[in-house]
């Protein structure tokens, strides 16, 4: 009886230890994509912006400064304009893998994990807020 129970009970700390430990990857890989995407939205379109055309990112300098941004992190990932042409928006997904500490007892070595973020350009007060 007290070996089955401690099998179960070494089971059960298994499982919260590593799903734990994947919660705590996604909610890294979520701030670094989040990041990723601030980074590629400070990569203005300067010529645009000194034409008066507005605000908006140069995707090619964008899409390097986030995935450049990502590589320093050791994640991978792709960089989206969700609302292309319109340059104002960027989206960045990210991918990586959490190593299990216990799970691989039984074969699973890794979990899967994905982080999503997104950053809109702004230029002025859009809405006042008070208190």
């Amino acid at each position: 009886m007290v070996a089955i129970t401690a099998v179960s009970l070494v089971a059960v700390v298994g499982l919260v230890l590593d799903f734990g430990g994947q919660l705590r990857a996604v909610e890294r890989a979520d701030a670094v994509a989040q990041e990723a995407a601030r980074v590629a939205g400070q990569q203005l379109d300067i010529d645009r912006l000194r034409s008066g055309g507005g605000y908006q990112v140069d995707p090619a300098q964008a899409t390097s400064a986030a995935r450049a941004y990502l590589a320093s992190q050791g994640v991978s990932g792709d960089v989206d304009f969700p609302k292309y042409p319109d340059l104002s928006e960027i989206s960045v997904t990210t991918s990586t893998t959490y190593r299990t500490a216990l799970l691989g007892a039984v074969g699973i070595t890794s979990l899967s994990v994905q982080g999503h973020g997104k950053a809109t350009l702004l230029h002025g007060i859009t809405e006042g807020k008070t208190g």
